[in-house]
């Protein structure tokens, strides 16, 4: 079967993760990339050997191009998916998976109408330490879920990004830059919300840019940077989150599950491999070796997975329906707070199905 022909839209900081997953996975070709800044195209096209570096509509009008890995800005995620859309391309993108709820329910439909497929990082939650994770709990190694907590508190991207005026406007903040991997990764392991409550605000109403090359410039800012709220899993299950980029030092876990017959403290979802560490009733605690591969940094294994399931006719893990449920819940947050209610969820989906034990690299099935 012939390879599948990719391009890449957006070639920015992240993009570098995408480029070099051709290199892990056999069954995809990068054929092309494109970005409003053609130079910037040209760059990466020169540095990972792409056969072309074009504008954004040359790439969509390319007849061979099957797939599209959007790397824009979050602003740009639900224009450049619709866009990807009408010109007859399945398309992958980072997270978030869009600004709005309308924007994300149109693409959702769209895809649908024209037999495509839509996907959206993170993918972070397939790597061999959340799967282990979620062997453990499908075990039942700690019993029926109770609850979570997941904390993701610092300071903001202003001291090290080159260009971090969009982590805080629409799009952005610590709810939708970070929450997408915890948010993910809890429903992977526990299962879709049912209810949200929560409280934000925006500590800094302006913000100093202390990285290169803009530094000393300001940030005006347009979204809550200190979140706090609690949910409610379908399943009974109650959690906390913690979401921050107005904190200086904290020492508190970043994923923890409880269950009625021991924890389960789950490693950064932010990152791919361990260390699990499980502590059950009446044991100490210990560090569980990972049953699943793809440990090291896999950025990009979810675009992969899901050209596989393209071409094997599965449903693909990072799919449009927990992209949406976890936008909604991100939202709902916000909304909790603006409103002082809480939020009853709307959407649902179900786990994405687990990778099988013991892959060898380059496998996803």
């Amino acid at each position: 079967m012939q390879n599948t022909k990719i391009g890449i839209v957006g070639c920015g900081n992240i993009s570098n993760a995408y480029f070099s997953t051709g290199d892990r996975f056999d069954f995809f070709d990068i054929v092309a990339c494109a970005d409003l800044n053609l130079d910037a195209a040209r760059a990466k096209a020169e540095q990972w050997k792409i056969p072309k570096a074009c504008s954004v509509d040359e790439l969509l009008a390319d007849p061979e191009i099957e797939f599209v890995i959007n790397l824009t800005i979050p602003q740009a995620h639900g224009p450049v998916m619709l866009q990807c859309l009408e010109a007859g391309k399945s398309v992958y993108t980072e997270k978030p998976f869009t600004v709005t709820r309308e924007e994300a329910l149109q693409i959702n439909q769209l895809a649908k109408q024209k037999g495509l497929r839509v996907g959206s990082a993170p993918d972070t939650f397939l790597g061999g330490g959340h799967q282990t994770c979620r062997q453990l709990i499908d075990e039942g190694a700690i019993g029926d879920i109770v609850g979570a907590s997941a904390f993701m508190v610092g300071r903001g991207h202003e001291s090290w990004h080159p260009a971090p005026e969009f982590y805080y406007k629409r799009g952005g903040g610590p709810m939708f830059d970070m929450g997408p991997y915890y948010l993910t990764d809890l429903v992977q392991l526990v299962g879709s919300v049912k209810s949200v409550s929560g409280y934000t605000r925006t500590t800094f109403p302006q913000r100093t840019i202390t990285s290169e090359p803009k530094r000393g410039q300001l940030i005006d800012v347009e979204v809550p940077t200190h979140i706090v709220g609690t949910f409610e899993f379908h399943n009974g299950a109650l959690a906390t989150i913690n979401m921050s980029f107005d904190v200086h030092w904290h020492r508190l876990p970043q994923l923890e599950i409880y269950g009625t017959e021991g924890s389960l403290q789950v490693p950064d979802p932010n990152g791919f491999g361990g260390p699990v560490v499980l502590k059950r009733a009446g044991e100490d605690s210990r560090e569980v070796p990972l049953t699943h591969g793809y440990a090291e940094n896999a950025r990009g294994i979810g675009m992969a997975d899901m050209i596989r399931a393209m071409r094997t006719g599965r449903d693909h893990r990072c799919n449009e329906r927990l992209a949406y449920h976890v936008l909604d819940l991100m939202h709902a947050f916000h909304d909790a707070s603006d409103e002082r209610t809480q939020i009853q969820i709307k959407s649902i989906c179900e786990r994405p199905a687990m990778l099988p034990a013991e892959l060898k690299e380059g496998q996803l099935d």
